[in-house]
C-alpha cells in the first residue's frame, strides 16, 4: 500500500478557513460547500450530529426548489433519515476545468478507511476506484469505490496531483469557495488527514464522509424474535378449522389455487404443480399447511420507519401478520430428532406454490423437508384459497392460501407483486423494506421450528431444530443472502441466482422497463431517449444512463441527461443499501455479526442470466469473498449443445418442465440436497466431469452481461 501525504491538504484546509485570496492559474478541485455538486461528494458537511446513531451523524442534504423538483424533494426527505452515506458510493468531484482522464487511476484518486466509528476496525485500509466517468459539460469526475465499504465507518476521498489537467499540468490545490458553516467539517477533515504519510503524489483535495449503518434494524429485531416464545404453528386450518391440513401425497388428486386477483373480489384459478413431486418418485410423503403469526414492521404504506441505529433505538412493531406455511415432508418414518429442513424462498412474481414444489422431491430424496412462506405482496390477495382434491371420494378440503398482495394503486386489481414496494412519496425506498420484512418473517419461521413444529398432533416435533438450512431462487436468493447474513440458526445456505443491488439488477436486466417507468414518473421526468415506435408502453420508455461496467476504460459522457439519471440511480441504491444483499454478503462468512458463526454456503448462478445479470451476482461474491463457494452454470455451452435449453438461464434450478433443461435443474438441486445432507461439508459437481458446471467458478468473476443474442 502506498504512503499518503497529509501536509499539503492540511495546508489546503487551513487555507480554506482563511479570507478569500487570489489563486494561481491552473485546474483545481472546486470547493463550494454550499452545494453537494460544488465540492467532492459524499461529504460529512452534508450531515448533522446525532448521538443516537451508531455513526453519531444523520444526513442533512439541502432541498431544491420543491415547486420545480417535487420528486427530488420527496427523495431528500427519505435520505435525510439515514445515519450516513452509501457503502457503495458513486463519488463526484467537480473541477474548475478539463482534466486528462487517462491520469485518473486508483493510484491518483482513492479512498482511505479511517475506521469504524466505535472500534476503529479497518483503519488505514486503502480502496481504489472503478467505473470512472468524466462529464465535460460540468467538468465533473464520477466514479465508484472499487469495493463495498464497511458500515458505520469514516472514509477519506483523496485526490492527488497525479491527476493532470488537459494540458498535462498537475492539478492545483483545491480552490476556496463558499464555506458558510463549514468550519467544523474542515477541522474534522484536517484531523482525519493528520495520520496520513508522504507518498508519490501530493494530496490537493479530499472529502470526509461516514458510511451508513446497514444491519442495525435486523440485528435488533432478530434478537427480539429469538427471545420470544411464540404459539406453535396451527395445522387445524382446513374446512374452517375442523380438519388438520396434513395430506398424504397418494391421497391428493390435485390442489386448486383460487388466487385473489381483484378487490371485487375476483379470483383466478389454477392447479399447483403436484406432478413435480414425482421427480424422484415416492420421495415426498406428505404435504401440510399451517398458520402462525409474524411481527410486522411495515406500515400500511409498506416502509419501515427509521429509528436510531444506536443502542437506544428500537424498531417499532406495526402489527402482526398471519402467515400460511407450506411443508413437504419426506416419505418414510420420521428420524430421531425430526426431519432436517430446508426453508426455500420463492422468486419475484412467484409464490410458495411455484418454485418450492420443483425442488421438494429431490430434497426429500435426501431426507430433507421443504418449508416455504409467501413474500409480502405475492400470491394474490388475502381472500385466496386452496382446495385440496382428494382421492377415493373424500370431501375436498378448503384452506386459506395466505396471499399477501394488496391493491396498492387503487385500480381494483391485485398484481403479482403489489404490496412489496413502498410508493410515493417514498418511492425511492422501493422494495428495501419488503425484503427486510421477508427476512423478519423467515427469522420468525426459524423460531417456530425451534419451539417445535408438530404437524400431526402427536406431541413430537416433526422438524429438527438443529438442522435448519436455507435455499432460495432469484428474489429468494436475494433476500436469502440477507437472511444468511443475520440469522445465526441457519446451518448452511444456497442462494440461487442472487444479485445486487436491486437498482442494478433492474437497470442491467430484463426488468429494465421498471427503471424506465420510475424515470418517467418523476417530476420533472428523466427519460432522455425517444420512445420506440410501435412498441407498447411501458416497454417503449427509453433511457441511456451511460455508466460503464466494472473494469472498463474511463468513459467521457456525451449523452444529455445521463448524469441526472445516474444521480438518481445512486441515490436509490444509497437508500436501499440496508435491503441490498451485497451489503450482507460479508457477514455470511468473512465478517460474521456478533452471535453468528461463519456459514457454509454455495452461490449458484448462470452465465448470461438476463434477469439477474452476472455483474450483480459478482458483486455479492466480491463483497463476501465467496468466489470459492460459487457454482457457475455454463448456459452458453448448454445452449450450444441444444438450443431448446433456452437463452435465459435464470430459472435453471427450477426448469424441470423443459426436457432439454431438466437434467441441469435436477443436477443443481442434487448439489443443494447433498450439501444440506452433509451439514454443508460436501459440494458435488452437478454434471460430474462434464463441462456445464464450474465448481467453483473459474476466475476472474464475470463482469460483463454475457447475454446470448
Amino acid at each position: 500500500m502506498r504512503d499518503y501525504q497529509a501536509r499539503p491538504l492540511v495546508a489546503a484546509v487551513a487555507f480554506a478557513l482563511m479570507p478569500l485570496a487570489a489563486l494561481a492559474d491552473g485546474v483545481s478541485v472546486r470547493y463550494d460547500l454550499s452545494d453537494p455538486t460544488g465540492s467532492p461528494f459524499p461529504s460529512d458537511h452534508f450531515s448533522v450530529r446525532d448521538w443516537s446513531n451508531l455513526t453519531f451523524r444523520r444526513v442533512n442534504l439541502p432541498k431544491p426548489d420543491c415547486t420545480v423538483r417535487p420528486s427530488d424533494c420527496a427523495d431528500v426527505d427519505v435520505i435525510n433519515t439515514l445515519d450516513g452515506f452509501s457503502t457503495q458510493p458513486r463519488i463526484t468531484v467537480p473541477f474548475s476545468g478539463a482534466i486528462d482522464l487517462s491520469t485518473v487511476t486508483s493510484q491518483t484518486v482513492y479512498l482511505v478507511n479511517l475506521g469504524d466509528t466505535h472500534t476503529s476496525q479497518g483503519l488505514g485500509q486503502r480502496v481504489g476506484i472503478n467505473q470512472i466517468v468524466w462529464d465535460p459539460a460540468t467538468n465533473t469526475l464520477a466514479f465508484e469505490s472499487d469495493e463495498l465499504l464497511a458500515q458505520h465507518s469514516r472514509y477519506l476521498v483523496v485526490i492527488t496531483d497525479g491527476v493532470r489537467d488537459s494540458k498535462g499540468k498537475k492539478i492545483k490545490m483545491a480552490e476556496e469557495g463558499e464555506h458558510h458553516g463549514a468550519a467544523d467539517y474542515l477541522r474534522e477533515l484536517r484531523d482525519g488527514m493528520q495520520g496520513q504519510r508522504h507518498g508519490l503524489h501530493k494530496i490537493v483535495a479530499a472529502s470526509l464522509f461516514t458510511t451508513q449503518s446497514i444491519t442495525a434494524d435486523l440485528e435488533k429485531i432478530g434478537r427480539t424474535i429469538r427471545n420470544s416464545s411464540p404459539s406453535p404453528v396451527d395445522f387445524m386450518i382446513g374446512s374452517g378449522g375442523t380438519v388438520r391440513a396434513v395430506f398424504p401425497v397418494p391421497d391428493v388428486a390435485g390442489i386448486q389455487f383460487n388466487r385473489q386477483t381483484g378487490t371485487a373480489p375476483s379470483f383466478t384459478s389454477s392447479f399447483l404443480p403436484t406432478p413435480a413431486l414425482g421427480v424422484v418418485p415416492g420421495s415426498v410423503g406428505q404435504i401440510a399447511y399451517g398458520r402462525f403469526h409474524s411481527p410486522s414492521y411495515l406500515t400500511a404504506d409498506k416502509y419501515i420507519p427509521a429509528t436510531a441505529t444506536g443502542s437506544s433505538g428500537r424498531p417499532a412493531q406495526q402489527g402482526s401478520n398471519e402467515l400460511i406455511v407450506q411443508l413437504h415432508v419426506p416419505a418414510g418414518p420420521r428420524p430421531a430428532g425430526g426431519w432436517p429442513v430446508a426453508i426455500f424462498g420463492h422468486g419475484f412474481t412467484d409464490s410458495m406454490y411455484g418454485a418450492p414444489w420443483t425442488v421438494a422431491s429431490v430434497f426429500a430424496s435426501q431426507g430433507i423437508a421443504t418449508l416455504a412462506i409467501n413474500v409480502p405482496g405475492h400470491a394474490g390477495g388475502s381472500l385466496g384459497t386452496l382446495v385440496v382434491l382428494r382421492t377415493g371420494g373424500a370431501e375436498p378440503v378448503a384452506l386459506p392460501a395466505g396471499g399477501r398482495g394488496i391493491d396498492q394503486d387503487g385500480n381494483g386489481l391485485i398484481d403479482s407483486t403489489e404490496g412489496v414496494n413502498a410508493v410515493a412519496p417514498r418511492s425511492i425506498i422501493s422494495n428495501r423494506d419488503g425484503l427486510r420484512q421477508t427476512v423478519i418473517d423467515l427469522m420468525q419461521l426459524v423460531r417456530q421450528v425451534q419451539v417445535g413444529i408438530d404437524m400431526d398432533g402427536d406431541g413430537v416435533a416433526d422438524l429438527n431444530a438443529q438442522r435448519i438450512h436455507y435455499a432460495g431462487q432469484s428474489f429468494g436468493g436475494i433476500y436469502g443472502t440477507i437472511f444468511l447474513g443475520v440469522e445465526p440458526a441457519i446451518k448452511a445456505g444456497v442462494p440461487n441466482v442472487p444479485g445486487g443491488s436491486l437498482s442494478e439488477v433492474a437497470r442491467l436486466g430484463s426488468f429494465r422497463f421498471l427503471t424506465a417507468i420510475a424515470l418517467a414518473q418523476r417530476v420533472p421526468q428523466l427519460l432522455n431517449l425517444a420512445p420506440t415506435p410501435g412498441v407498447p408502453v411501458p416497454f417503449n420508455l427509453n433511457f441511456n444512463e451511460n455508466i460503464p461496467l466494472r473494469n472498463q476504460p474511463p468513459l467521457v459522457n456525451t449523452v444529455p441527461g445521463a448524469m441526472a439519471i445516474t444521480e438518481l440511480l445512486e441515490r436509490s441504491e444509497w437508500v436501499q443499501q440496508s435491503g441490498n444483499p451485497v451489503s450482507y454478503a460479508p457477514h455470511i462468512r468473512k465478517q460474521p455479526l456478533p452471535g453468528n458463526a461463519a456459514k457454509p454456503v454455495i452461490i449458484q448462478f448462470a452465465k448470461g442470466d438476463k434477469t439477474v445479470p452476472n455483474p450483480t451476482t459478482s458483486a455479492i461474491l466480491r463483497a463476501g469473498d465467496l468466489a470459492d463457494r460459487a457454482t457457475f452454470f455454463r448456459n452458453d455451452l448448454a445452449f450450444a449443445a441444444n438450443p431448446a435449453v433456452g437463452k435465459n438461464p435464470h430459472t435453471f434450478l427450477t426448469n424441470i418442465g423443459n426436457t432439454a433443461a431438466a437434467p441441469y435443474a435436477i443436477g443443481a438441486q442434487q448439489q443443494i440436497a447433498a450439501f444440506f445432507a452433509s451439514h454443508g461439508a460436501t459440494v458435488i459437481d452437478p454434471d460430474g466431469a462434464g463441462p456445464f458446471f464450474e465448481v467453483p467458478v473459474s476466475l476472474p468473476l464475470p463482469e460483463t452481461l454475457n447475454f446470448i443474442p
